[in-house]
């Protein structure tokens, strides 16, 4: 790879550079829908379960406002993002995914490069896992802001809360035990935390945020730039943009969910695009089933007149084949299918 592509794509925006050819997205020239809003859940309301099944067979994602998170908090995540993203590059660098001249999945950087013809998103982001606790690398997470990991963990305490919640009611809304799903996650399922940052690009039109891709986990929870707005999903086969409550959670299906719930619940795709004058931020928190754990439809969603869709494997299993085809910008979830 090039030194211009070495960089990071903040330094390329800053120095107003024009993208190089290994941002340069292929289907550019997609029609975008605007559309209104995305399902609000009222969590805690009597039509919980049915407002939750309803939002997520239509889009496979939903917004939450009733997550117990002050605005002035999910403020404060924003703005440990932007503090972090605004420092120097060399204070940045001390977190970076590279080490010893080999990459690793967690730390400040952009996504591994696998091939050489692998199309480059216009991100930068810093990826950390912060459940359990032990699994925590507390040498990548920053010091700078000072408030940053007192904040990370607050953020990930109340996230994991909304997540279990959420399950329970996803549970009882195909009339099944309220653990069920969470049991399908194991005894220490996997929070992790990734900031992501879109420096203004020149070239919108040609370069993309993020890839087309589903998740691969259980359920992710995004906290999207409350001023710019960028992520899109695909619904009924065109792509629309996502427009959200500024003080709201969206909750999206990963791969695993549609794998345990036997296809009930769809992992939608979905992208970020980039925008010529203004940056964005956003942070994502992927709920993952625990490694060993075995994940496959859940009970009392397999019968004679409802045959298993998917197969059941370990979901470190469906990670290893689902990250090296991300990078390439193909699906995964089909592999897994009966």
């Amino acid at each position: 790879m090039s030194e211009q592509e070495m960089k990071m794509v903040q330094e390329m925006a800053e120095n107003q550079e024009e993208p190089p050819l290994r941002y340069i997205w292929r289907n550019s020239d997609e029609q975008v829908h605007d559309v209104n809003p995305i399902p609000v859940v009222h969590l805690g309301q009597p039509d919980e379960a049915e407002q939750i099944k309803t939002a997520i067979q239509s889009w496979g994602m939903f917004q939450v406002i009733e997550h117990g998170m002050t605005p002035s908090f999910l403020d404060e995540v924003r703005d440990i993002t932007k503090a972090f993203f605004e420092l120097p590059r060399d204070e940045k660098q001390k977190y970076s995914t590279m080490k010893n001249g080999k990459f690793q999945f967690e730390g400040y950087g952009n996504d591994e490069v696998a091939t050489e013809d692998q199309i480059l998103d216009w991100n930068d982001r810093l990826y950390l896992t912060v459940q359990p606790e032990e699994k925590r690398k507390l040498e990548l997470w920053p010091e700078n802001p000072s408030s940053f990991r007192d904040v990370l963990s607050e953020f990930s305490t109340k996230t994991r809360k909304l997540l279990d919640d959420v399950l329970k009611v996803m549970a009882k809304s195909l009339e099944l035990d309220e653990d069920s799903f969470i049991r399908q996650f194991g005894d220490r399922p996997l929070l992790d935390a990734r900031f992501n940052n879109y420096p203004c690009c020149r070239r919108p039109d040609l370069v993309i945020g993020v890839k087309p891709h589903s998740d691969s986990s259980g359920l992710t929870i995004i906290l999207p730039d409350k001023d710019v707005e960028g992520l899109q999903v695909m619904k009924d086969g065109v792509w629309v943009k996502v427009i959200t409550d500024p003080h709201a959670l969206i909750v999206n299906m990963g791969d695993q969910m549609e794998i345990i719930s036997n296809g009930i619940f769809k992992s939608p795709l979905h992208r970020v695009v980039t925008n010529t004058e203004k940056h964005r931020i956003s942070i994502a928190m992927f709920y993952t089933p625990e490694g060993e754990t075995e994940i496959g439809p859940a009970d009392g969603l397999v019968s004679d007149t409802k045959p298993r869709l998917y197969k059941t494997l370990k979901s470190k299993d469906y990670l290893g084949i689902f990250f090296p085809r991300y990078l390439l910008g193909k699906t995964t979830i089909h592999l897994v299918k009966i």
